[in-house]
């Protein structure tokens, strides 16, 4: 992929309070060593994104979701690498150059940087594809505790923390990927509205020779995930797993992986339950109820994404 130039097309998607975003964009504009196009993909929120001097705004007309956003930043896309990233992450002046560096020798390639948390830990961007017992020891409520310690039984990839690595998948925090390859599989499957489409991208990227990489520098400081997610999120990402074990699996793959998550949510019943009897805080009912109606087939979330 020596032809490549060092010219690279940034799709921030964007949805909600424009000020993350906003503080992004005035990042990539200070970037040295690299020549950008940056994209700001606006998934119809409620307040348009502001035009800004040299910075395009692709504004859908209805709110598609991550997937259907970036597709949309990507049609606007001119040069040969392009950079998916999150708006709320943050950046040093040098991030994409050395990121294009670091991610030369691999390309073809979904290549991601290190990411770490705002307290400085390696966060665990590398992942195995998905399997029933990854999602089911995900979903326990026993298991809570014992959770950042059982990172091979939810899919994390241990090799990659941290340093180089081919994984199966990466989160999609920040991806550079050249555009034409990008293209070349139609992009993300529009049909996942949030959550699944990265690693569903990667395993049809996998299967024409693609590989996923994390690669030890540059780092990129990842802000997301403070608060507990809202019921429609939870059922969000229960369904776009069905949809990912029906896609990858078939009928009774999804069918397989609904059964394990309802005989979970029985499992966590009973937890919540005896918790309750010992006078802990629970709530083993309406906790059931949430839980299977996330799982029950055709559940969705309100349709777009709150702020």
């Amino acid at each position: 992929m020596d032809a490549l130039s060092d010219c690279v097309s940034v799709v921030v998607p964007h949805y909600g309070d424009p000020a993350p975003t906003t503080a992004l964009v005035e990042r990539l504009r200070a970037q040295r060593g690299v020549t950008l196009q940056i994209i700001v993909a606006d998934d119809h929120s409620v307040d348009p994104f502001p035009r800004l001097p040299g910075i395009e705004v692709v504004r859908r007309e209805a709110n598609g979701g991550f997937g259907s956003n970036v597709n949309s930043g990507v049609a606007a896309a001119a040069h040969d690498l392009l950079l998916v990233l999150n708006s709320d992450v943050e950046i040093d002046d040098t991030f994409v150059a050395d990121l294009v560096k670091a991610a030369r020798p691999w390309l073809p390639a979904v290549v991601s940087p290190r990411v770490v948390s705002r307290q400085g830990n390696n966060e665990w961007i590398g992942r195995h594809f998905p399997k029933v017992r990854h999602q089911v020891v995900e979903s326990l409520h026993p298991l809570v505790r014992l959770r950042p310690r059982l990172h091979d039984a939810v899919g994390h990839d241990t090799a990659a923390r941290g340093q180089t690595n081919v994984v199966d998948w990466v989160v999609g925090a920040a991806m550079l990927i050249p555009t034409a390859t990008f293209r070349s599989v139609g992009g993300f499957d529009q049909r996942f509205f949030m959550n699944s489409e990265e690693v569903d991208l990667q395993r049809r990227l996998r299967e024409t020779g693609v590989p996923s990489v994390v690669v030890s520098e540059p780092t990129l400081v990842h802000e997301g995930g403070g608060s507990s997610p809202s019921l429609s999120r939870r059922r969000w990402l229960v369904q776009s797993r069905l949809a990912y074990a029906r896609k990858w699996s078939g009928v009774s793959g999804e069918r397989r992986l609904r059964t394990a998550l309802v005989l979970a949510t029985c499992a966590n019943f009973l937890w919540n339950a005896a918790r309750a009897l010992a006078g802990r805080d629970s709530r083993p009912v309406s906790s059931l109820r949430e839980e299977l109606a996330a799982i029950r087939p055709g559940a969705r979330g309100s349709g777009s994404r709150a702020g």
